[in-house]
Order: structure tokens, then C-alpha cells, then sequence
């Protein structure tokens, strides 16, 4: 078994630095260049999906539309799991405007944010419940960059920390009671192609 997951393509929120959390932001145009991007990027490659499913929010949804439909495979339902961070008071703010309100360290203080542990939680439950119901299947996931970031964290076990990029690629494989990474992180397909 393998799990393809994808952060959701540019937002004009993420052009302008402010964080997005559960606030429902449409993709800008470069984001939907970019999910193309990676679409013909997986034609090409010899990772073979069986389905996509993305958060529900609508840069997401719409990433794992363009990117489906291109490899002419089912869309699921949206799995709210997959949804990224609650960020609650922060929402909305660039970095400077968050520092403003409530100083450098924001992060810290209980603004209505989900925590590292709540995130990591629905993450692995996900994983855990994909892994059950569709254990020989290849499954592209199409969420969020603060949920995926915590993915990481516990299944790769801290050692891979760097910034998830719209529309990384990272790819895990399921390796007798733990997932590995095969890929992490991974742009190129933004880079060989211009808008």
C-alpha cells in the first residue's frame, strides 16, 4: 500500500502569507497551473494511483479534482480528517499582523488552534482507517500544509522538518507495521514547466 499525499495548490491567502486554517479559500489560477503540473508529473511517473480524496475545503477539493480527473481516477468524498489546522483568532493574519496582536510568541498561547497532538491524532486515525479498508490500494490525498507537517512528524519520525510546499508530493509505503518514506517533499514538477 501506498499513500500519495499532496498539499493543496497556491491561494491568493497564501500569496499574501496568511494563514489559511479551516477557512475556506479557492485556489488562484497558479494554483490550478500547478495542480496540472503534477498531474502530467504522475502520467509520467510509475507510481499508480487507485483513487484521490482531498480535506473538503476548496483548494483541496479542487487540487484533487484537476489532479483526478487528469489520471482518470475516482474522486471519494471529501474526509473531513484531512482538513486542515484549526487556527481560530490567527486565521486570516499575515505573520506581521499575527505578531502585532499577539506578540512573537502567538504560537504559544490558546487562540483557538487545534494542538500538534489533536492534528497528529486525526492524521493517524486516517491513516489507520485507509489502511483497513483498502489495504492494496494507492490512495493520492489532497490536504493542507500544517496537517501534513504534523503527518510527518509522527510517521517519519521527526527526522523530515522543512516547510511543505504547494503541491509537494510526498509518498509513503506501507512496510509491515510502519510507513516509510519513499519521496518527501518533492516540487520538481513546478519547476519544469513556467505558467
Amino acid at each position: 500500500m501506498q499513500i500519495g499525499l499532496v498539499r493543496h495548490g497556491l491561494t491568493d491567502w497564501n500569496a499574501l502569507g496568511k494563514i489559511q486554517g479551516q477557512t475556506d479559500i479557492p485556489l488562484n489560477e497558479e494554483g490550478r497551473n500547478q495542480a496540472r503540473l503534477l498531474g502530467e508529473r504522475l502520467l509520467q511517473e510509475s507510481y499508480r494511483w487507485d483513487f484521490a480524496i482531498s480535506s473538503g475545503l476548496s483548494r483541496a477539493e479542487e487540487t484533487a479534482k484537476i489532479i483526478s480527473s487528469m489520471l482518470n481516477i475516482p474522486l471519494l468524498p471529501p474526509d473531513h480528517r484531512l482538513r486542515e489546522r484549526r487556527y481560530g483568532q490567527v486565521e486570516g493574519l499575515t505573520a506581521a499582523e499575527r505578531e502585532a496582536r499577539f506578540g512573537t510568541d502567538w504560537h504559544l498561547l490558546d487562540l483557538g488552534q487545534e494542538t500538534d497532538l489533536e492534528l497528529q491524532s486525526r492524521g493517524l486515525v486516517f491513516l489507520d482507517d485507509m489502511r483497513l479498508k483498502h489495504p492494496d490500494a494507492n490512495i493520492l490525498v489532497v490536504s493542507h500544509g500544517g496537517f501534513l507537517a504534523q503527518l510527518y512528524k509522527l510517521v517519519c519520525r521527526g527526522v523530515l522538518s522543512e516547510r511543505i510546499g504547494n503541491l509537494s508530493l510526498t509518498v509513503l509505503e506501507r512496510k509491515e507495521d510502519d510507513w516509510a518514506p519513499l519521496l518527501f517533499n518533492c516540487t520538481k514538477h513546478l519547476m519544469t514547466k513556467q505558467f
